[in-house]
């Protein structure tokens, strides 16, 4: 069955040392981040300067969104499961030749030419998705942000519902809905993100940048007609 196509992180800490007037007073102040902190560092980098999508940050990106699912618990042990398999497939074929795929769409293009795109254990199959799974969770986190007075249960049934129910069959969905019964406290889940800073503002600050990325491998997808694959 497929939800999602088939270490926890240590908190960094910045001290930023500010001077003040000509007294040279001098402020110390530690900074540590919370879990979306890696997460938009690493959207920064996942364009060339020449605009093209490259593999392995965008990749970057997504391993950066698995400590966070491990805040969810159980719930989400599944699709961090095809998460991560999907993430392990693509880096796969990237590192075979970092140079032939060092851009995204040259695996899935490399995957046209062979005529195996559409098999089940393609890199293509793996990036789409990996792709409407990112989609879900900016929805979630969106909804999180947008919606403080919904239910962590509330939060993900709407992301779901506004994006992978539509590409799961029966069995697919129904397993998804069950495992979602499993979220934890939203107030509990929101504490252990990380204290510091304004966790909703990165929050939503992740789904604004990170949701174009998306779009444009969507818009990819479709342009070769490999969009539209569905799960059982």
């Amino acid at each position: 069955m497929v939800l999602f196509g088939t270490n926890s992180y240590l908190l960094l800490s910045e001290v930023k040392i500010v001077v003040t007037d000509n007294k040279w007073r001098k402020t110390v102040q530690l900074m540590e981040d919370n879990l979306f902190t890696p997460c938009l560092e690493g959207i920064k980098h996942v364009k060339s300067e020449q605009g093209d999508m490259l593999t392995k940050p965008l990749l970057d990106v997504c391993k950066h969104m698995l400590p966070i699912l491990d805040k969810f618990g159980t719930a989400m042990t599944m699709v961090k499961s095809d998460i991560s398999g999907n993430i392990s497939r693509l880096e796969s074929k990237y590192s075979s030749n970092p140079s032939r795929f060092n851009y995204l769409y040259s695996v899935v293009l490399a995957e046209v030419e062979t005529k195996t795109a559409k098999s089940s254990s393609s890199c293509t199959n793996g990036l789409l998705w990996l792709t409407r799974a990112m989609d879900f969770l900016v929805a979630l986190f969106h909804n999180l942000a947008e919606h403080q007075d919904w239910s962590m249960s509330h939060a993900c049934n709407d992301s779901y519902s506004k994006t992978l129910k539509k590409w799961h069959g029966w069995l697919a969905s129904s397993t998804f809905m069950l495992v979602m019964k499993l979220v934890p406290d939203r107030k509990k889940f929101i504490e252990v993100l990380g204290t510091q800073g304004d966790i909703y503002g990165d929050m939503e600050n992740f789904c604004k940048k990170f949701s174009p990325v998306l779009a444009e491998i969507h818009k990819f997808m479709a342009g070769v007609g490999l969009d539209t694959m569905r799960a059982s």
